[in-house]
């Protein structure tokens, strides 16, 4: 089956999301090879088995993502994809949204920073500073030597108290000379993984720059739990493949890379849902919405092309020099928790929760529990903690040293042993009131998970989905109904309405951002002027008529899509497609990735190369160029070598920045990015 021809239009679609099945195609006996695709997301993880020759998914499943031991999520999905001979697997490529998880939450490794030469102006995502002297100048003079008896006494320092080490030089793109030497001396004193600044990022900015390092620094456990993980699923399953991990511009690096440099990931999950999308449509312009559990991420994609971050991506409020896709990421997605703080008042997400219909699956008594309430309240009137009394709690990762814990706590995870309970069971069972203080401490652990009333339960009240326990969907509706002032009906309908207005702001919003603006839709009151009557077009007694169209259609993938999009479609004037296959559309995207090695270097009046390999200095503008030429080629085959690309293409990009004076034209700056690209060896030949 050719995906470009099995694009379906949205209006001939049943508004049932298949959640969970598996879709098995009939895999020919002859001698193919294909490329596993897997997509670790925060709620679901995804599986494809990919022709890539014949642009043929063979087979296609999905499983939950377990964050307390990655490797159930990743086995049983692949197992999910039916029969699988070993020896038809030639790659296996990941995408995942973890390292972005990890930035946003704050974990990953202890980080040592060791700033060179540079006193700090801002806070940096570490453990320990430390300053040693040293560093160059703009021009990449040395401005005095490295203090390399200091950097000896700050590395037995730091000893004991990091996990890894980041060294960032004042003005290292320019010379990263003392960042080399003291990362050799490190290694010589200290068997301890060490990032340097200059290995990350050719762009102006120290602040930016150490900051990527330190955050490469602090995910560096991070990518490797995924990577063990999935090693360890892949030789129980006797596959011994090459892994490849997609970064956040859409191409591919391998898994050593990947290691060394696991910053390059981020956003690598919405980065595979674009490639993916674009695979599957066979289109060159669209809007790419991808809709999960947690969040929706929107990307625009123009003649192939689609935009990048180039100031460098942020994440949790650290700028970065990583260069990523364009993709504007929203809270709001099928497991987004839905509050009713008070009556007429109503709130959907960004946090995620786990849905009451799929939960009670498992524990069907809860059903029970719920009909036994008969409104909601809020746990707390700070604005520090968001709960409700409907809100039901289970363990999720038992704690591993449960005396450490408070009376509170302790309370609370024994009251949860045998299975999930609401907080007025929970009092009954432990006979004192619930510490809300407790409960945020526990969550924030991940000791225990939040059960409550989401998208997903709405779709099920109103009888669009019945994958799951609509029973308890209904209870859950029928608890906020109460608290709201309406039926039960008509507060299912009012959440889905609110859904297509969430999910139509954040496209407008995608939209705005990619053209420069900074303003935020939904926080600007002066909006509502033009909000009001473009969400009420039928609605004859406003003064005004706000109709909005794109000039593009929209792209929906993922498994939610099939049920919200349409409306939003309706709304903003333009076709919606959802394309066979869009629930595992990153999965798709990472295995249709290329892999991709690239150096940047720049020129410098006086005819001065700052370049990655160091600082040089020419009598002549050609001879300067054709260094930089040279050099980089022959850098970046190597790395595409050593990354195991078979025949790749080279590209060259070259941006010259001149200044017309009164003097005539005055050279500033020209900059080189030198890129090759292609499959790895034994794709093209094997597919």
């Amino acid at each position: 089956m050719n995906n470009k021809k099995g694009v379906e239009h949205i209006g001939a679609e049943s508004l049932e999301i298949q959640l969970f099945y598996v879709d098995i195609f009939l895999i020919r006996s002859d001698n193919v090879s294909y490329i596993l695709g897997i997509d670790t997301g925060g709620t679901y993880t995804d599986g494809v088995l990919l022709d890539f020759e014949g642009k043929v998914v063979v087979t296609k499943a999905k499983a939950f993502t377990t964050p307390h031991d990655l490797t159930i999520g990743i086995e049983e999905c692949i197992e999910n994809l039916g029969k699988i001979d070993p020896l038809q697997i030639k790659l296996v490529s990941l995408s995942t949204t973890l390292a972005t998880n990890a930035i946003v939450e704050g974990r990953g490794g202890k980080v040592g920073l060791i700033l060179i030469g540079y006193h700090p102006t801002g806070k940096f995502p570490v453990h320990r500073i430390s300053l040693i002297s040293g560093g160059h100048d703009g021009l990449g003079m040395k401005k005095c030597d490295l203090d390399t008896e200091e950097l000896i006494k700050v590395i037995h320092q730091m000893k004991g108290e990091v996990d890894t080490l980041a060294v960032s030089g004042i003005f290292s793109v320019s010379n990263p000379e003392h960042e080399i030497l003291a990362r050799e001396i490190i290694r010589r004193e200290w068997d301890v993984p060490v990032i340097c600044g200059h290995e990350l990022s050719s762009s102006i900015g120290h602040y930016e720059r150490t900051v990527t390092a330190c955050l490469n620094a602090k995910l560096l456990p991070i990518i490797s739990d995924l990577l063990v993980a999935v090693k360890q699923v892949l030789k129980r399953k006797e596959i011994e493949v090459p892994i490849m991990v997609v970064k956040g511009d859409g191409s591919l690096i391998s898994e050593e890379k990947a290691l060394e440099r696991p910053i390059e990931t981020i956003l690598s999950g919405p980065a595979a849902s674009v490639v993916g999308a674009m695979f599957l449509t066979g289109m060159e312009t669209f809007l790419t919405l991808d809709m999960g559990g947690t969040t929706t991420d929107i990307g625009i994609v123009r003649n192939k092309y689609w935009r990048m971050h180039e100031e460098g991506a942020v994440v949790a409020g650290w700028k970065t020099h990583i260069n990523t896709a364009g993709i504007s990421t929203f809270g709001i997605g099928g497991d987004s928790y839905i509050r009713v703080p008070a009556k007429g008042q109503l709130h959907i997400g960004p946090k995620r929760v786990m849905p009451l219909s799929v939960i009670s699956m498992s524990y069907p008594y809860l059903i029970q529990e719920l009909s036994e309430l008969h409104t909601s309240k809020e746990l707390s009137s700070g604005t520090d903690y968001e709960g409700q009394t409907h809100d039901c709690w289970m363990i999720v990762k038992p704690p591993q040293d449960f005396e450490s814990l408070s009376s509170d706590e302790q309370l609370i995870v024994k009251g949860l042993e045998d299975g999930p309970h609401n907080v007025q069971i929970l009092k009954q069972r432990i006979g004192k009131y619930i510490s809300t203080f407790a409960l945020k401490s526990l969550e924030q652990a991940r000791v225990i998970g939040r059960v409550s009333f989401t998208p997903t339960d709405v779709l099920h009240a109103l009888g669009l989905l019945k994958k799951w326990n609509s029973a308890a969907a209904l209870e859950g509706a029928r608890i906020l109904a109460n608290t709201y002032g309406c039926s039960v009906e008509s507060f299912a309908t009012h959440c889905l309405d609110s859904m297509t207005q969430s999910l139509s702001l954040a496209t407008l919003q995608s939209i705005a951002t990619k053209q420069g603006y900074s303003f935020d839709i939904t926080k600007d009151e002066n909006f509502k002027f033009f909000l009001e009557p473009f969400f009420n077009q039928a609605k004859t007694t406003s003064d005004i008529r706000v109709p909005i169209g794109l000039n593009y259609p929209i792209v929906a993938i993922g498994a939610p899509v099939k049920a919200y999009l349409p409306a939003v479609g309706a709304l903003l004037n333009t076709q919606v497609i959802i394309p066979e296959h869009s629930e595992v559309a990153c999965a798709i995207g990472a295995a249709m990735g290329k892999v991709s090695e690239k150096i940047t270097a720049l020129l410098k009046p006086g005819y001065k190369v700052h370049a990655p390999w160091g600082c040089e200095t020419f009598m002549y503008s050609e001879d300067a160029c054709a260094r930089i030429l040279t050099k980089g080629q022959e850098i970046v085959l190597e790395n595409a070598k050593r990354a195991g690309i078979t025949n790749p293409e080279i590209t060259i990009n070259r941006d010259k920045v001149t200044s017309d004076t009164n003097y005539g034209m005055v050279f500033i700056e020209e900059f080189f990015e030198i890129i090759a690209s292609g499959y790895r060896q034994g794709e093209r030949e094997n597919l």
